[in-house]
């Protein structure tokens, strides 16, 4: 006869869906492994670390694959199967597979260029921050408590500071990494205070168990949860980059490795978007009233201060392409602010969020392909100038095309079309949510925006100042390239193909 204790000893028991959490694992693990191995491989296998690294990035992509057959929980409250601090859903998926494959093409242009600066950058080191910074990145989306979501938002944070100072004896590289440190952390201190206040209100963590008791609160204890989602939404906010919060962009994109700026534009940004609309919509849909308007107010400040900081760097003789996409990313978030914005005014938030999330889709490989050819010209133009660029069609004619498809699809201009596509979509989530005025912010910032993508995309056709300067294009790189302009060229081809991912299944 088993004792009374026994059952509930058996009901206290956690089981693990290993299945649901391997992507994550995956890389996590062969982080661990590539940190190891470091120790035992002499300097010149040291190249081995960064093809173990790829291959990890790519079996925990392909372990998404076995996920898509329904959504899968787990480590959830006990007696209650419902409230779980891991889901692997839909959203969960999408969002996983951006920041999976945008870290395995950052990983094969980290490739080359470890091998151009082998001296700069230690390999083991290097593989090891990227491989936990990706490891936080995916379990992000995953988090359904705030414990969790605080924990892989530092995770995928701490080893990026680290990533952009690696370099060794650069002082612009050490001051970028300071100032990103600095922000971060403060940005970080003001949502855990935030979060702490609304627990002080709901008594616990767990998404949908705050999105059922906060609404209920009231007297006193109401203006602490309104102070509490404020602030907790500003770590999120720094995360995207959005305005204020956006003053680290340029330093930091312009010190870090090349790749390093990759994977910052387009996986630090999936990791703050994830966050804000886990948050809002799921978390905290009754406060709509509270942080509907300050992402919009913060999506219209966002978009029109990034595309006037791209603006003033044509009045810099030498301006960098690195700043410039770093500023064209910071006016890219206003514009995946907009659909979350319209979320708490929308009868349809899951549509709204859907457009946010096909449109991090379409920046995401675009914008790493403009990365890849970024890290082509670099390899023999140091400072990286957008006049470095002038008659890249004479010398590279298929990597010069690909980069004005890329700033194109950027721009929102045919032959780009999924670009266009993406931008009507957000457009549209403003305008079906009654947000006119921020329609036409958005549409005033598209057009600003073309002047400086058809000017860099103009110049890539001129005739070249001298002789034309070959470009040999290593392998990683090479398939880089060729990875983001297949599903670029792929998602233009057919566009409608981008409407699948408008239903997250977080509802």
């Amino acid at each position: 006869m088993s004792s009374p204790a026994q059952p509930l000893a058996a009901s206290l028991v956690q089981s693990v869906d290993w299945l649901a959490i391997a992507p994550p694992t995956i890389v996590a693990v062969v982080g661990l492994v590539v940190l190891v191995a470091d120790l035992f491989l002499a300097e010149h296998r040291k190249a081995v670390l960064g093809w173990t690294s790829v291959a990890g990035l790519a079996a925990a992509t392909v372990m998404l694959l076995p996920l898509l057959d329904g959504d899968r929980s787990t480590f959830c409250l006990t007696g209650d199967a419902a409230v779980c601090s891991y889901t692997a859903d839909h959203f969960t998926l999408v969002i996983q597979f951006l920041v999976l494959g945008g870290a395995l093409l950052a990983a094969l242009l980290s490739v080359t260029a470890l091998k151009d600066a082998r001296k700069e950058l230690p390999e083991g080191e290097y593989w090891f921050l990227l491989l936990s910074s990706a490891a936080g990145a995916a379990l992000l989306p995953a988090s359904r408590d705030l414990a969790t979501l605080i924990v892989a938002l530092e995770v995928a944070s701490l080893p990026a500071f680290a990533l952009v100072g690696l370099r060794y004896g650069d002082r612009k590289s050490s001051e970028a990494a300071l100032k990103f440190f600095l922000s971060s952390v403060t940005a970080t201190a003001v949502s855990l205070m935030g979060i702490s206040f609304v627990y002080a209100t709901t008594g616990t963590l767990y998404l949908t168990q705050i999105a059922d008791r906060i609404q209920n609160v009231d007297g006193q204890f109401h203006t602490l949860a309104q102070t509490g989602v404020v602030l907790t939404l500003v770590g999120f906010a720094f995360k995207t980059a959005a305005v204020p919060f956006h003053f680290w962009v340029p330093d930091t994109y312009v010190g870090a490795p090349l790749p390093i700026a990759a994977y910052l534009s387009v996986i630090g940004k999936a990791v703050g978007f994830s966050g804000l609309i886990l948050l809002t919509v799921v978390a905290l849909p009754s406060y709509a009233d509270v942080w509907g308007p300050a992402l919009a107010a913060l999506a219209a400040l966002t978009m029109t201060v990034g595309n006037a900081g791209a603006l003033r760097q044509q009045a810099t003789r030498a301006y960098s392409a690195v700043r410039l996409l770093a500023w064209s990313s910071v006016g890219q978030a206003g514009y995946l602010l907009v659909p979350i914005a319209a979320a708490a005014y929308s009868d349809d938030a899951e549509k709204s969020i859907g457009s946010t999330v096909a449109y991090a889709l379409m920046y995401g490989a675009v914008n790493l392909g403009a990365f890849a050819v970024a890290a082509l010209v670099g390899r023999t133009k140091s400072l990286n100038r957008v006049a470095d660029y002038r008659g890249l069609y004479a010398s590279n004619p298929l990597s010069a095309l690909l980069l004005a498809f890329f700033l194109l699809c950027l721009a929102g201009l045919p032959p780009g079309i999924i670009g266009l596509f993406a931008k009507v979509t957000v457009f549209s989530a403003a305008v079906d949510a009654g947000l006119g005025w921020l329609a036409v912010v958005m549409a005033v910032n598209v057009v600003i925006a073309l002047f400086y993508y058809l000017q860099w995309t103009a110049l890539l056709f001129r005739a070249p100042e001298g002789e034309p300067e070959k470009h040999r294009v290593p392998g990683p790189v090479t398939a880089a390239i060729a990875l983001t302009g297949v599903l670029g060229i792929a998602l233009s081809g057919a566009p409608q193909l981008v409407l699948r991912f408008t239903d997250t299944g977080l509802f």
